[in-house]
């Protein structure tokens, strides 16, 4: 596995999610096509798992793909250019970065904010369960809880509760993100 995903995370992960269902170990390497041995050693901590492989297993445990390889994350998690949790991938051309799991019964929307420097843009707290995702492409940015902002250079990402005040400005000219809000 790539240099972010430990595999003791992804053998408890593994081994939890197995249990919810109550598959058996044969049951769950049959639904995802790998072999039991092999299965049997990712629930020990061992192996060097693809990204195909933990895809297939997080479809026949029916749970997205990065519960299998992320451990819950704080209330503010904030992810610079070039961090996140890097996975391998049987492709070399293919690099796969997770920035932020997904949660059950959400509802996302996906905004494209394009943003030039003047006073903070104050938003007043969403309906409880909001958070708000966010990935800077150009420029620089302090934004996130009044409480706790944070400034993003481009290719950081941060996340955060939107149902508390929080604000967004912009640090230079034509700054640009890209904003997912998840709401329950």
């Amino acid at each position: 596995m790539g240099s972010g995903a430990p595999l003791e995370a992804i053998a408890a992960a593994l081994v939890r999610e197995r249990r919810r269902t109550g598959l058996t170990l044969t049951e769950v390497a049959r639904r995802a096509g790998v072999a039991k041995s092999t299965l049997s050693q990712l629930e020990q901590g061992a192996g060097n798992p693809s990204v195909e492989t933990l895809w297939a297993l997080g479809t026949a445990l029916g749970v997205p793909f990065a519960r299998l390889v992320e451990e819950p994350v704080p209330a503010v998690r904030l992810v610079r250019a070039g961090e996140g949790t890097r996975l391998a991938s049987d492709r070399a051309d293919f690099v796969v970065t997770l920035l932020a799991p997904g949660a059950s019964h959400v509802r996302r929307d996906l905004y494209h904010l394009a943003v030039e420097p003047g006073p903070p843009r104050a938003s007043a707290p969403h309906n409880p369960g909001t958070v708000e995702h966010v990935v800077l492409l150009a420029g620089r940015a302090r934004l996130g809880p009044d409480t706790e902002p944070v400034e993003l250079d481009p290719g950081d990402y941060v996340s955060y509760p939107g149902d508390v005040a929080h604000s967004f400005t912009a640090l230079a000219p034509a700054t640009s993100m890209v904003l997912v809000s998840e709401a329950p």
